[in-house]
Order: C-alpha cells, then structure tokens, then sequence
C-alpha cells in the first residue's frame, strides 16, 4: 500500500519505455553534439536521482541520458536473468524506444563498467568513447586474485515484507548519498529514501550481484578496442598489495594501450559524482574535445 502511494506521489522524472514487454525509465536533460549515457552501479536504488548533481553539470554542454535498468528506480522488476547479454540489450533498447541515437558516451559507475566493456566489444560502432567512475573491469578480480562479490537471495523478500522499508527508515542516512548540503535538495532526498524502500535487495538486484562472477567470466578475456577513447576516474586509494598492486595499477594495464586515453585520481568516496561532479564534468568536456 505504501509503495502504490508513494509511486503515485513521486511520477518518474523521465519516460518509460517498453522492453522486453515491462517498462524501463529513461531519463534526458541537456542537449549538445555528444550524448553521454550515465549507467549505475549495483545496488544504486535511484540513479536518475544519483546523478543528479553530475547530470544537471554536464546537461551544460551535453546530452545527458540517465538508463534505469530493470529493478532500479522507476523501472519495472523484470523475470529476465541479469547476464551481460540481456542487461546491454536492454540498454540498447531503451535508447531505441527512447529515440535517442548513437554513437554514445558510455559512462559507468562501479560494475557497469563490465557491461560497457561487453557493450563497447559487441557493437564498437555504436560507441564513441567511455568514461568510468571507479568502475569495475572484468579483469580486476584476477589481477588482484580476488572473487566477485554474492548477496543472500532471501534479501530479495525485503521489499514485499516491508523490512526493506524498516530498514531505510532505521537508518537512512546509509540509503543517501554523502555530499555537502545543498547538494542535493530536500525533494531528491525525499525521493531517494522512498525509491530505496521500494527497491532495496528486490530479485533484479540480488540476481545482478548474484551473476556477477559469470559476467566476469564472460569478458575477461575482453579488451577496449583501440578506437574508442577511454578515460576512468577513481579515488584516490593508497592500498598496496604485497606484490605491489594497486587500483591505479590495475586502471592503467586496461587503458594504456589504448590510442586516447587518461586516467584521473580523485580525492573522494567510490561514488566519486557526489562530491566531485564539477570537476568530473569540466574533466569530460576537455577530454571529449580531444576526439
């Protein structure tokens, strides 16, 4: 009952548009010659509202497309397995449905970088760069031997028990982003708390999490092609393995051999748009200008 008033209360921002026969948010501001496509990270319970900040930014100069895949935001829960496959073509298909042509900026946060690995692999013509925010790459568990994470699917009863809700009202500030105040206004975060309550530890996340190891499986013998320029952002993160590995490392054995490319280290949290949003957006508008 809470979430049917809640979802009347709060109408998507964007539209929906129909794939696989359920209903997918797609959310656009801003217009210019590039069209950047902000894909979120797992368990991001409302990316249009997530980006904000970067997407309000880089609309300055820039298309901007918010993709809510399947079981985020205002977009339906779907029985689909999350594999790589399905989750790109149903990106794909909401940008069609949505008629917002290509090429596309890819810009992944977290584990959407492997889907815009396989994306950028399987149609390289439909991709003029990428970007990453921290994102996760295919290779990353065997360069730091290191396995994928899993979530227990009974979370995935939260939602329709009402402990998804208990849990968000118990301690919401864990459900919202950190940022200076003003960041983010009042109704965003209003928003934000009430979308986690709808979608936190539903099926289509638990599944996304669940399946991550096969998705790995599935690309990590996969490079960026050398045509598309790729620059990533992360934190800035001082661990080092014993055999003197670290996330920086790791970044630069995936873009340095890669005609355009550029890594930037930034002080912050692994949502690194947050906080860092005007520099990001300054950033992507001075590399996009190299190609």
């Amino acid at each position: 009952m809470m979430i049917a008033y809640e979802q009347n209360k709060y109408p998507p921002l964007g539209q929906l548009v129909e794939v696989n026969g359920e209903n997918m948010h797609v959310y656009t501001k801003g217009k210019g010659e590039n069209t950047i496509v902000l894909l979120s990270g797992a368990g991001t319970a409302a990316p249009a509202l997530d980006y904000e900040p970067l997407m309000n930014e880089m609309a300055k100069n820039n298309r901007i497309v918010v993709i809510e895949t399947f079981g985020y935001g205002w977009s339906d829960i779907t029985n689909k397995e999350r594999t790589v496959e399905n989750i790109v073509e149903e990106i794909r298909d909401a940008l069609k449905k949505a008629n917002i042509d290509g090429p596309y900026i890819l810009m992944p946060h977290s584990v959407s970088g492997i889907y815009s690995m396989y994306y950028a692999n399987k149609y390289p013509d439909e991709i003029k760069a990428i970007i990453g925010i921290d994102c996760t790459l295919p290779q990353v568990v065997k360069y730091f031997n290191e396995s994928a994470p899993t979530m227990p699917r009974y979370l995935s009863v939260a939602v329709p028990t009402g402990i998804a809700r208990l849990v968000v009202n118990m301690n919401p500030e864990k459900y919202l982003p950190i940022a200076d105040k003003g960041t983010y206004s009042d109704n965003n975060l209003k928003m934000t708390k009430s979308i986690s309550a709808w979608n936190l530890g539903n099926k289509n996340i638990v599944a996304e999490v669940n399946e991550m190891n096969h998705n790995i499986d599935k690309t990590i013998d996969m490079a960026f092609p050398s045509k598309i320029p790729v620059m990533i952002f992360t934190d800035k993160d001082d661990k080092v393995t014993e055999d003197g590995k670290t996330i920086v490392s790791f970044y630069q054995t995936q873009i340095s051999h890669l005609p355009s490319n550029k890594l930037v280290v930034l002080e912050g949290h692994h949502y690194l748009h947050w906080s860092r949003f005007k520099e990001i957006s300054e950033t992507v508008n001075n590399f996009i200008d190299t190609f």
